[in-house]
């Protein structure tokens, strides 16, 4: 007695058996649709099993015979998905109509085992009866139907096999339409695959005793073994061949051979296609005689007699002969088209393309015959010697009908080298472009189990990407997409074409391989790429491609990754656009991290510290130097980290300098991490020794920081320059017109220097340091040269005379005059002050002497006076703003309103007048028209400069013609400077008070306008 098995045994079999052939279900290729209902409606099934599985299931023989009987169905369900999981695709579309009503009567049974099972345990489910009924119902009254394009080739397919249209035609027809219906390429070798499934279909059929299966299979393998894409090719050519040696003997300059009388329908007088032939034994084309009997005709075309019989059957016999006098003439054509091919006349050339197509279109056979007759190989090698770009353009249009859906075609394209001919005609915006370009793409892309080795050759015969990212960028969108497809095809087999599109500025495969690619592809691009000379725009389509984050991961593997990736980062590491995502991505802490590991060779540090110096420069500086939150990093510790640096004296300049360059971006935007970098951490001696490195780029960053610091504290920089050698280096910084910025740092640093140093000024006259400071003011930039004038300071003390007469004598004067004139604010009022500087020396270096003297020295000769200095004055020798023609340019100064400019030029303007005799110097300053100038001042200056214009309104006033003049003008605005009381107190209100009282004291007519004073 056989062992009863549990219940619940049965159900756990039962569930498992329905879920392996649920999944099963859905790997079916054709009738997709009833499959994956099926599949559904088993998915759904497992949720009912298992909810009983969880209740108490009934153990009842109902519940027991539903159980199995539910489990045979299952079996059924998957029995009959093995059966057509794996079958051949041609196969099972003959077959659809079948399995569509096996699947459908499964489904069914299913359902019915189903709902008795969920009868017998109807308390279990009640929390899922609605659910379990709709499943229920929907399989027990499940409808499939075959797709309507199915049924439409098996309906022509069938209707083909009635009316024995064996012909080549009709089979090249459903071949086709087969082949698409189920995902088939209209190759050879994949149609014959299929065939070869088919037949074994047959032999099993035959196993099985299936006559009637076994004869309507041998009858469809008939009708698709006459399709071209199906026969052998030894037997296509031996039939060329065979074709070639009949047409011989015929005229080789002929294309043609006339029709048979037999081969002309009476009815429409061309040659017949589909001949039938009527009872009474004529022939006509089959298209043709339906039409006359469909008009009511009943009699003979031709004869006219009549018929009882309006039947029609095919006319095989006929319809063969047809085909071979076709199959002669294409020889001819392809023989004449050889000749005309090989005369490389363009008329001719272009004529044989265009009968080459035709026999293309007028039958598929002919892809191989034009190939056997030389055709094909003939177009390869005429294309780079035409010059008419119309015809090569055509010359490609037919090699894409030759090659298109046949393999041995491409196979022979390729060869022949045919890509080295190809791919130089998709030069851009030249006519040939789409043509060669539509070519390719159907070698390379179109499907084929080929592509892959077509696409290699492609890559390695004449490497079309260049080419192809120029056709991407281009504007016409079909064109750009096909190349795009292209170049990803040739990037999937050599990552090397993804470098090659980097170099052509097109990153998007390059990116995708460092994002998506393993380890290995990742480097081998990165070594390749690493030197590519990159622009901005190009560095920002790399980081909005997604670059950044994949090369900040690849900063924390290995070694080599880590140089590869960090050696990229620097690259990227130049725009604002793309410091914004380094920093966002958390890469500021990793290289700051990164750079202070000692582990590591010197290398990695040195690109951490580039990449830092670019995060900061451009005036970005402490901007981007924040975490993944936007939090901004200790900076105090990360200057003292970048010092730390400056210790070590033997490390290489590829550290130094981008340390150097790191601080001053730092420290320049961020003036308090000066005082860190200057007193906590000794920045100035430390930065000072690398005056002396060997690298000059080192020496100019060097040179840059010092002046940075030396704008807060420039002790111990004199003591260094004036040790033995180093001025003299110093002196060449200043020499170097080659880099601006390294003038404008060392003259800046001599700006701010100590005045009271006079050593160094003496030895920088010596070794003409003063020289190179005024040819910085000749040539250099906007900013040395405000530096320059900075530093002549030091030159033109009043105290020191000799100093004064090297500065005019190597032709400063001209050139301060000139700032006052075209300079910028900054410069015109340091040429001023420079000005004044000269000017304090004037009076006591002008010759005076009495009249008498003059004329015993010069006798009658006439003698210019400076009117300012009452003796004989020039630049060279008094250094005279007169003569120098700088006082018209310092009263514009005072016109136009800027405080920098006014006071230092208010201050010059006053050396002109003595304090003990004004009256020169204050007539100078009323013929030149300053004096209203300074009056005006008074309204709108500043405390400090209102204060400089009453010092010189005070000498002016001294004078009664001078208070006669003006007097009336200056009351008014003194008056409002001391509040109407000359007793208030502060600095300005007490000298505008005193001048006032000076202008009352010797106005004419004075009539008192001050309170508290009596007249």
């Amino acid at each position: 007695m056989a062992e009863i098995l549990p219940i619940g045994t049965i159900l756990a079999v039962a569930i498992n058996q329905v879920i392996k052939t649920a999944h099963a279900a859905k790997d079916v290729v054709i009738e997709k649709e009833s499959f994956r209902t099926l599949s559904a409606h088993l998915f759904d099934i497992v949720s009912v099993l298992k909810q009983l599985e969880l209740g108490e299931l009934n153990e009842s023989p109902i519940t027991r015979k539903a159980l199995e009987n539910l489990e045979t169905d299952v079996k059924k369900a998957n029995a009959l998905v093995e059966k057509y999981k794996n079958r051949g695709r041609f196969y099972l579309l003959i077959k659809c109509r079948h399995i569509v009503k096996e699947v459908q009567d499964v489904t069914r049974d299913i359902g019915k085992s189903l709902n008795s099972l969920c009868l017998a345990n109807a308390e279990i489910l009640s929390g899922i009866s609605d659910e379990v009924t709709r499943l229920q119902n929907e399989m027990q009254r499940a409808e499939f139907a075959t797709c309507q394009s199915q049924i439409r080739i098996l309906d022509k397919l069938d209707q083909g096999l009635a009316s024995q249209k064996l012909d080549n035609g009709f089979a090249n027809d459903i071949i086709v339409d087969i082949a698409r219906a189920v995902g088939v390429t209209v190759e050879p070798s994949e149609i014959r695959k299929e065939l070869d499934s088919f037949k074994r279909e047959k032999e099993e059929a035959e196993n099985r005793k299936e006559r009637a299966e076994v004869y309507l299979l041998e009858q469809i393998i008939e009708l698709l073994s006459r399709a071209d894409a199906a026969q052998d090719y030894e037997h296509v050519k031996g039939q060329y061949m065979q074709r070639l040696r009949v047409i011989e003997g015929h005229d080789p300059k002929s294309e043609s051979i006339p029709p048979f009388k037999a081969f002309i329908c009476g009815i429409t007088n061309n040659v017949m296609v589909d001949p039938v032939s009527l009872s009474n034994g004529t022939a006509y084309s089959r298209v043709a005689i339906e039409a006359w009997f469909g008009s009511g005709e009943k009699t003979d075309p031709i004869t006219g007699e009549p018929l009882e019989d309006l039947s029609f059957r095919s006319n095989i016999q006929l319809r063969q002969s047809i085909q071979e006098w076709k199959e002669l003439n294409y020889c001819m054509i392809i023989r004449s088209c050889k000749s005309k091919l090989m005369s490389r006349n363009d008329s001719s050339v272009e004529d044989a393309v265009y009968q080459i197509r035709d026999l293309i279109k007028e039958s598929s056979i002919n892809k191989d015959w034009i190939s056997i007759g030389g055709l094909t190989v003939l177009l390869i090698d005429i294309l780079p010697n035409l010059h008419n770009q119309q015809v090569k353009t055509e010359v490609l249009v037919t090699l894409k009908y030759a090659v298109e859906g046949h393999a041995r075609n491409k196979d022979l394209l390729v060869e022949n080298k045919g890509f080295c001919h190809i791919v130089p005609c998709l030069v851009h915006e030249s006519t040939p472009s789409k043509a060669a370009l539509e070519l390719i793409y159907e070698i390379a892309v179109e499907e084929s189990a080929q592509n892959v080795d077509y696409t290699r050759e492609l890559s390695q015969q004449c490497n079309p990407v260049p080419f192809l990212v120029t056709i991407l960028k281009g504007t016409e969108t079909e064109l750009s997409e096909k190349a795009h497809k292209i170049l990803k095809e040739l990037v999937d087999i050599d990552e090397e074409n993804a470098v090659i599109s980097a170099k052509e500025e097109w990153y998007e495969p390059l990116v995708d391989c460092i994002v998506q690619g393993p380890k290995s592809t990742k480097m081998a691009i990165l070594r390749r790429i690493v030197h590519l000379e990159l622009e901005e725009h190009n560095t920002k389509d790399l980081c909005e491609l997604g670059l950044i984050p994949p090369l900040l991961e690849m900063a924390s593997a290995d070694l080599e990754a880590k140089e590869l990736s960090l050696s990229m980062l620097i690259k990227l590491s130049t725009v604002s656009e793309n410091k914004r995502v380094f920093s966002a991505a958390g890469g500021v802490p990793l290289i700051v991290d990164t750079m202070c590991s000692t582990p590591f060779p010197v290398v990695i540090p040195a690109k951490c510290l580039e990449i830092l110096e670019k995060l900061s420069s451009n005036g970005d500086g402490i901007t981007f130097l924040v975490d993944v939150n936007e939090t901004q990093l200790n900076l105090e510790s990360l200057v003292e980290n970048l010092l730390a640096f400056l210790q070590n004296s033997l490390l290489p300049c590829t550290v130094l300098r981008p340390v150097l360059r790191s601080l001053f971006n730092i420290c320049e935007s961020e003036s308090r991490l000066v005082k860190t970098a200057v007193l906590t951490a000794g920045g100035i001696s430390l930065v000072l020794n690398l005056l002396d490195h060997a690298d000059s780029e080192t020496r100019e960053a060097a040179i840059n920081l010092l002046f940075l610091f030396s704008n807060h504290e420039p002790l111990g920089v004199a003591e260094f320059l004036l040790k033995p050698r180093r001025l003299e280096a110093f002196i060449g910084l200043l020499e170097n017109t080659n880099k601006s910025d390294v003038q404008k740092a060392a003259v800046g640093l001599l700006a701010n220097l100590p005045k009271s140093e006079v050593i160094l000024t003496s030895k920088l006259i010596e070794l003409e340091g003063l020289k190179a400071i005024i040819e910085i003011l000749e040539s250099g930039n906007t900013e040395a040269k405000e530096n320059a004038l900075s530093a002549l300071f030091r030159f033109t003390d009043p105290t020191n005379i000799e100093a004064q007469k090297m500065v005019v004598e190597l032709g400063a004067y001209n050139l301060l005059v000139d700032f006052l004139k075209n300079g910028s604010v900054t410069a015109k009022a340091r040429a001023a002050a420079l000005i004044g500087d000269l000017s304090m020396r004037s009076s006591e270096l002008t010759m005076t002497s009495s009249t008498g003297h003059w004329c015993l020295c010069f006798g009658r000769a006439r003698v210019n006076i400076c009117q300012a200095h009452g003796g004989i004055c020039s630049v060279k020798n008094t250094f005279c703003l007169l003569e120098a023609k700088a006082l018209p340019e310092l009263v514009k100064l005072l016109h136009g309103e800027v405080h920098a400019t006014a006071y230092e030029a208010i201050q010059t303007l006053s050396t002109l007048v003595d304090k003990e005799s004004p009256r020169k110097g204050t007539n100078v300053l009323h013929e030149s028209g300053a004096v209203v100038p300074i009056l005006e001042v008074l309204n709108w200056g500043s405390e400090s400069l209102k204060v400089e214009a009453l010092e010189v309104l005070e000498k002016v006033f001294m004078l009664t013609e001078m208070v006669d003049r003006y007097g009336s003008t200056a009351r008014m605005g003194l008056v409002r400077l001391t509040g109407r009381s000359i007793h208030e107190e502060g600095h300005l209100h007490r000298k505008a008070a005193k001048v006032l009282l000076l202008i009352e004291r010797h106005s004419r007519s004075s009539t008192s306008f001050v309170t508290g004073v009596s007249g």
